[in-house]
């Protein structure tokens, strides 16, 4: 079967990305549009595996049973891959976009200029989700990248369409499931699957560790770093002194859980920092704002961190929800694909020994695009050590899992070409400052100094593997998925080979030597077996007001942020306000040059002591862990990368902005509601405010509106787009637009705001959020009004419904209604605006403003008899309605006749064409189908256009229809209209 096109088609798409290739070194970037993939009917009757797909611990010894049929499985996500052309063009874009000398240098794509070039071809997409809707998948969603489709359905669906079975599986102590088998598509789309997603709950784990509880340093005058320690250390102090504290720039922290802002504002105050509120980005479609305990203290500290230095930033917060389907690579997805900020920090990863290439590929598309919109993405590296599949909950003995735990292994996404992994270093001076006051000062009385270091505290590799705690070491190696990138190299020691190496950056990571202060809700993080549990975090100060307890942690999760907040100062300072995409190629040229390593002046502290080898014994180590893993060298190694950074001598050598974006004005964007928590169905006027980072000019252009994630469904019909977007519209003198929205329903609503950019500004986004509570029901009371109604036999109109609340009623109102001949009427439908299952009405009303709704009166009996087939969709049958009731019903319909109706007769035309046109071996059914379909139509087309049975319409007459308003909650507090219906 061909799948794609022809040999001859084959080397016209090579020669056509020879020549995009080609095009980049004299800086054009064309906007030409994917040619369509997909030539063949999509069909299950031929399968196609998905090599890589089904996840390595989904074994049969660790099978705990299969998963029940009608389990909803949500945020299914399929991803296409490009096409060989399309990858060799990424390739040469990222590289001339970092090549000073490329007339592409630093000329970042948007998601649509991406979309239409390395995405897949709309007509692909139809094609695709039409399948999908065929297997009976909800589609919600098509990434702007066009290189994604999102759906929901249920077990059985999946099992059906992906030919594989689902089961749950007993890992890691906790309860996971999974695919119990590889994956298939369909042939004619399997060349065009890079995989698929979100079809197991192994999230990816937060890499930050918790030391003991119970800490006391004014008592005891140990010392931890607080947000001026680090400023110190790594000189960030003279940047900052110059207002180069990252200004203008944003940082997406990428996270699975909600967050609690007053832990943020608390970090804020007891740091000595001025308040700057992170926006709450939350990814549409993953469900209610949820806190996950273990989750939330990632987030607490990743977004507290970001900004302890660049204190100029703005942070955004995007994150999952409710939905445990979801988890942090769909929050980089989000923010990747709506280009969210230019910096993105994460401090999450996954082994790659318990990853297939499949997800992998998945992850690295997203990436890379990442790269060339200018993103600059930070991946904490682990803290594991050498050993980076170690679980908490080890195998049994002889369990084949047991031996990925043992390996050398590193985490990805840190090993991704597209990212900048973070080791860890530690201090061996020691951490009391009655002991070493050559860096440390204060804390010579129970008064705590706020910021103690003195100066550089020089590093050796963080290891803190013990038998009693386990693994604490930073994690580094070399990646088995990913190839080593062309610029990772020209430094001394970099190791032979053709793998990606990692870390490539390394910081102060250890949770003991000295540890970091934060401030979290979320008691996973204070509860430990060998101290007592912490009572609170940050109430007084950075300490519990009751037990004079801190909040300290380290692990490479707080490298990241803290490496992402110094790339905005250097943004800031160099002059990228658009970004700079990756950074390591400039990182390694400048590593290169041994200068950058000169004491005192140099860019870079080399760490040249101290390993990750797996030391904590036989419980967590092979037997070989003494040696296991890799040693600090003179240059580069696999423990601490590059070594870690003087911020103030890196700012200065790194190159300045040359590119034609370097004159650009820095913008931001705010969304701001005028009422946060606004009711149901009650309007909200957000304002949309576009500044430049200087101050001195106004932004103009225009900004387009996704309101609730936008209605990107591709336009098949039937797709589940509960969103709307807005379309561009342009700037007043101000720099401002308004926008009124009213949500019909409770819970998080958002309004994400993208600016385009103009000749002298930069695009930027920016989200606004709201949130309806729940409404008390029953209070006041409320009065109901409709419109008369006149219709014609065989048809159907609407009567219009107003409730109007009063006494500060709020809640929800169930619409009913009876008729003053019931019998006359057997053979009405009808259909509320929405209409429960029940047949009732439902309204949601909130606010002192009366709210509409309609109600459709149907006067064909075709569309209202269970006896003809079904109703017709959306109606609810009348006699339905008040089967229950004490009235008198009219004798039942006479059956149909029995015979297909003029519409089969045509899908089977339809039917008989299709089968004509796609397949010769086909063709004489085909004409046997057209033959019997031409017989149907010819019987269906003798009855009447209007009634094709025997069941009669209502009858001609003038009724009086009585409608009741209940609330839901209240059964004592409902109102009564009556309105006229003529049929006629």
């Amino acid at each position: 079967m061909k799948t794609i096109c022809a040999p001859l088609q084959q080397k016209w798409i090579r020669l056509c990305g020879a020549l995009v290739a080609c095009s980049l070194t004299t800086g054009i970037v064309s906007a030409q549009s994917p040619a369509p993939r997909i030539a063949a009917e999509i069909t299950n009757s031929e399968m196609t595996a998905i090599h890589g797909s089904q996840h390595p611990l989904a074994l049969p010894q660790n099978d705990a049973g299969r998963m029940a049929g009608n389990t909803p499985l949500s945020g299914i996500s399929i991803y296409f891959s490009r096409t060989a052309a399309q990858q060799a063009d990424l390739e040469s874009l990222i590289a001339a976009q970092q090549d000073p000398s490329s007339s592409s240098y630093h000329k970042w794509l948007t998601p649509d200029q991406f979309a239409a070039r390395f995405g897949m071809a709309q007509s692909d997409i139809d094609k695709v989700q039409s399948w999908l809707q065929q297997q009976g998948f909800a589609v919600a969603s098509v990434a702007r990248s066009r290189n994604m489709i999102r759906f929901s359905g249920t077990v059985s669906q999946v099992e059906s369409a992906f030919s594989t079975q689902m089961h749950y599986y007993a890992t890691d102590g906790t309860k996971h499931f999974a695919p119990s088998t590889a994956l298939s598509v369909p042939a004619a789309i399997a060349p065009a699957v890079l995989g698929i997603r979100n079809l197991d709950d192994f999230r990816p784990k937060p890499q930050h560790i918790t030391p003991r509880a119970g800490f006391t340093s004014g008592q005891s005058h140990n010392v931890f770093f607080a947000p001026g320690d680090i400023a110190t250390v790594y000189d960030v102090k003279p940047l900052l002194s110059a207002s180069n504290n990252g200004a203008g720039q944003t940082i997406a922290i990428a996270g699975q859980s909600s967050i609690q802002v007053s832990d943020i504002e608390a970090f804020q105050s007891a740091a000595g920092l001025t308040k700057k509120d992170p926006s709450l980005v939350l990814v549409p479609g993953t469900g209610d704002p949820t806190v996950f305990s273990g989750d939330e203290g990632e987030s607490d500290l990743d977004v507290e961190w970001a900004g302890a230095l660049a204190t100029g930033a703005n942070i955004a917060f995007v994150y999952t929800g409710s939905d445990a389907n979801f988890g942090v690579f769909d929050s980089i997805q989000y923010a990747v694909d709506e280009l969210i900020a230019p910096i993105i920090s994460l401090s999450y990863d996954s082994c790659e020994g318990v990853l297939t290439q499949s997800q992998v590929n998945t992850l690295e598309a997203i990436f890379s695009q990442a790269a060339t919109q200018g993103q600059t993405v930070v991946v904490a590296s682990g803290d594991q050590g050498s050993t980076a599949c170690f679980v908490e909950n080890p195998p049994k003995t002889g369990d084949p899992t047991l031996a990925v735990q043992e390996a050398l292994s590193v985490n990805y996404p840190a090993s991704s070409a597209y990212v900048t992994g973070m080791g860890g270093t530690e201090i061996t001076a020691a951490n009391s400052v009655s002991t070493n006051t050559t860096y440390w000062s204060g804390g010579t009385s129970s008064t705590d100094t706020l910021t103690s270091a003195l100066t550089y505290i020089p590093e050796v590799a963080w290891n803190d593997d013990s038998s009693q705690n386990g693994l604490s070491a930073s994690g580094g190696g070399a990646s088995v998925y990913v190839a080593r990138p062309s610029w990772q190299t020209g430094v001394p020691g970099i190791a032979s080979g053709s793998n990606r190496l990692v870390p490539d950056i390394s910081l102060y990571s250890s949770p003991n030597q000295p540890g970091y202060l934060y401030c979290t809700s979320d008691q996973a993080n204070w509860n430990t077996t060998t101290a007592p549990v912490q009572q609170a975090s940050c109430n007084s100060g950075f300490r519990d007001s009751a037990t004079q307890d801190l909040t300290v942690a380290g692990g490479t999760s707080f490298a990241a942020p803290i490496f992402a907040g110094m790339i905005a100062i250097i943004n800031q300072k160099a002059g990228y306000t658009s970004g700079q995409g990756l950074i390591n190629p400039t990182l390694y040229k400048l590593a290169a040059n041994s200068a950058n390593y000169a004491s005192g002046t140099g860019a870079f502290h080399d760490i040249t002591t101290g390993n990750n080898f797996c030391t904590a014994g036989s419980t967590y180590c092979a037997s070989n862990g003494a040696t296991l893993g890799f040693s600090a060298t003179t240059g580069y190694d696999e423990v601490t990368g590059l070594g870690s950074v003087d911020l103030n001598n890196l700012a200065t050598a790194w190159p300045a902005n040359t590119g034609t974006n370097a004159a650009l004005i820095g913008t931001t964007t705010t969304v701001t509601p005028a009422n946060a928590a606004p009711l149901v169905n009650v309007a909200d006027t957000f304002t949309i405010t576009v500044a430049s980072t200087t101050g001195t000019t106004v932004p103009t252009g225009t900004v387009t509106l996704q309101i609730d994630g936008g209605t990107n469904c591709g336009g098949i019909s039937g797709a589940t787009c509960n969103g709307t977007t807005v379309a561009a519209q342009t700037l007043s003198a101000n720099g401002t637009i308004t926008y009124s929205a009213t949500f019909a329903t409770t819970g998080t609503h958002q309004v994400l705001a993208q600016y385009s950019g103009d000749s002298t500004h930069v695009a930027s986004t920016g989200v606004g959020s709201v949130t309806i509570a729940a409404v008390s029901s029953g209070k006041g009371t409320f009065t109901l009004a409709a419109t008369g109604v006149t219709v014609a036999q065989g048809s159907s109109a609407n009567s219009t419904i107003t409730i109007t609340p009063a006494g500060g009623y709020t809640g929800t109102v169930l619409l009913t209604f009876s008729t003053s001949n019931d019998t006359a009427l057997a053979n009405l439908c009808y259909q509320f605006s929405n209409t429960l299952s029940s047949g009732s009405g439902s309204v949601t009303v909130g606010g002192t403003a009366a709210v509409t709704t309609q109600m459709t009166l149907d006067a064909n009996a075709s569309d209202c008899s269970s006896a003809i087939g079904g109703l017709k969709k959306g109606m609810h049958s009348f006699r339905a309605l008040r089967s229950g009731g004490a009235i008198s019903r009219g004798p039942a319909p006479k059956p149909a006749p029995n015979r297909l109706p003029a519409e089969a007769a045509f899908a089977g035309l339809l039917l008989a064409g299709f089968m004509g046109r796609y397949a010769r071996k086909f063709r004489s059914a085909a004409w046997v189908i057209a033959l019997a379909a031409a017989g149907l139509a010819m019987s269906a087309c003798g009855s009447s256009s209007t009634n094709t049975t025997n069941v009669p319409n209502p009858a001609k007459g003038n009724y009086t229809i009585t409608l009741t308003g209940q609330d839901s909650l209240t059964t004592t507090n409902k109102a009564t209209t009556t309105f006229s219906l003529t049929i006629n």
